[in-house]
């Protein structure tokens, strides 16, 4: 299933852990990566000439061609095949359509390490939005650049019941056999919700029963599939919680889903998603709902 992987580069040290990630992986499947850089138009030049213009567009191309090259370094080391490719245009549109036309199963991309708010950036947001496979973003800051180091053996399923986390689990499955990983289904009762502030016992209960039977549902899946599973209920901060849960397990993954489109950061991944992926300090597979 993941045996054609595209990997975005533009040459920044968001793009090192993503790489050595991607060729893993395709490592794994015997399969492709497809190493894309975009140059993005100098429309936004003012007060330049055509040939200061030329300049700056003879030197972007070079910085992707330079980008490119370093991804067919690292896999050409680790015997990997890999397709090139250098387009020019907006960058997130040009990876999603790039993924949509060469039938890609996979997207690894690089995430920006500073600032909570900065982490994602614009192009892997939109990307994450848009895309019409899953796709594995790599905190730079967190990340292994060797291929030989990238290990992926635990993987942690947050699950509300809802169908994009219902959609999320069944790939975040797939993935899981793919690599040989065990998995740990999570659900979270959001006490931080004001009408559960007072709510009697009785509600809460109700709210675990329905988290339970997410759970269950997707162990059930688990066990079908010959998967190390294990299932956890928590209370708090959805958020908080999962990020601790990874933490105390020692994940080496999170899987979520996102809801598509839409036009803040909050709506076009859905609230905990953003929130999850900006804090992260591991690699998470988010897939859209929508798609």
């Amino acid at each position: 299933m993941f045996e054609t992987i595209l990997t975005p580069v533009d040459g920044s040290p968001e793009g090192e852990g993503a790489i050595a990630h991607a060729v893993a992986l395709a490592r794994i499947a015997d399969g492709t990566i497809h190493a894309l850089s975009v140059i993005h138009p100098e429309d936004d030049l003012v007060n330049v000439d055509e040939q200061q213009r030329d300049a700056v567009h003879r030197y972007t191309e070079q910085l992707g061609r330079q980008a490119i090259g370093t991804v067919t370094d690292v896999a050409d080391d680790a015997d990997v095949d890999v397709v090139e490719t250098l387009r020019e245009g907006v960058v997130y549109r040009e990876i999603v359509g790039y993924a949509d036309e060469s039938d890609v199963d996979l997207i690894v991309m690089g995430t920006r390490g500073q600032t909570a708010r900065s982490r994602l950036g614009s192009t892997a947001e939109r990307t994450l939005a848009y895309a019409p496979v899953p796709v594995v973003t790599v905190r730079t800051s967190d990340a292994v650049t060797d291929v030989d180091d990238v290990s992926i053996d635990r993987i942690v399923i947050p699950t509300d019941g809802s169908d994009a986390a219902e959609r999320a689990a069944a790939v975040a499955l797939e993935f899981a056999a793919f690599v040989d990983a065990s998995v740990d289904v999570v659900y979270v009762v959001d006490r931080t919700i004001s009408d559960l502030e007072d709510a009697p016992r009785s509600i809460i209960g109700l709210l675990e029963e329905g988290g339970n039977a997410a759970v269950q549902a997707i162990e059930a899946e688990a066990n079908d599939l010959g998967i190390t599973v294990r299932t956890g209920i928590r209370r708090g901060t959805p958020t908080d919680e999962l990020l601790a849960y990874a933490d105390r397990v020692d994940a080496d993954l999170l899987a979520m889903g996102t809801r598509g489109h839409g036009e803040t950061d909050d709506r076009l991944l859905g609230s905990t998603t953003v929130r999850v992926l900006r804090a992260a300090e591991r690699p998470v597979l988010t897939v859209n709902a929508s798609r």
